[in-house]
């Protein structure tokens, strides 16, 4: 699937749909690739007949099959398999994607990918800078920590519409925060390499804590 071949202006998705499923059981009809392709007839009838424009399907009476080699990405030069004017057998997966033009979509997706990873982790980084310290108090000679809000969850009252997050220092929301479904935050910072049930227990003990001292 990450094949430039079956990029979404290449072959599509459904090419490799309607492939794989007559590599599992050669010569189905349109109506049995509806099923084992999971695609609609309209798909099926216009992938089928991309594929055959490039050599790769034949078609017996009404069951269709992969010519020999169609899983390499080559084509057969056969009378039922190319049915247009400009259509010409493949000759590779490579050769069909400089076809369509998608030579590199990959390549690019992928790029682009890391660079959004990139400032995700420059975002978590810039958040863990300006994390508030711990601040405790001493009671009978020891320190209590005062329990800071968890770092999963906010107040509702920091809840802006479609996920976001406002900020109360400058009352707009945020754009580098988001709320889960269930109302907790789904970013934390790097440095913390605890478990959402650590985190949890922790919070307890200290509110616990801070409570019997209070």
């Amino acid at each position: 699937m990450g094949h430039d071949a079956f990029a979404h202006h290449g072959l599509g998705s459904s090419a490799l749909m309607v492939i794989g499923a007559l590599h599992a059981r050669s010569a189905q009809t349109i109506g049995e690739l509806v099923g084992s392709a999971s695609v609609s007839r309209a798909t099926a009838y216009r992938t089928l007949r991309r594929l055959a424009d490039h050599g790769l399907v034949h078609h017996s009476g009404e069951t269709w099959s992969l010519v020999p080699r169609a899983l390499e990405g080559f084509g057969a030069s056969l009378p039922d398999a190319v049915s247009g004017p400009t259509a010409h057998p493949a000759q590779g997966w490579d050769a069909v994607a400089r076809q369509y033009g998608t030579t590199g979509v990959a390549a690019r997706r992928k790029a682009l990918h890391a660079v959004e990873r990139a400032a995700y982790r420059e975002a978590l980084d810039r958040l863990a800078e300006h994390r508030s310290k711990a601040v405790v108090i001493i009671r009978d000679g020891r320190q209590v920590l005062i329990p800071a809000p968890r770092p999963d969850e906010i107040p509702s009252a920091w809840h802006a519409p479609r996920g976001r997050v406002i900020d109360p220092v400058t009352g707009r929301p945020d754009a580098e925060w988001r709320v889960a479904t269930d109302g907790r935050l789904i970013l934390i910072t790097p440095s913390d390499q605890r478990s959402y049930d650590e985190l949890a227990t922790a919070h307890a003990e200290a509110l616990s804590e801070w409570e019997s001292a209070a």
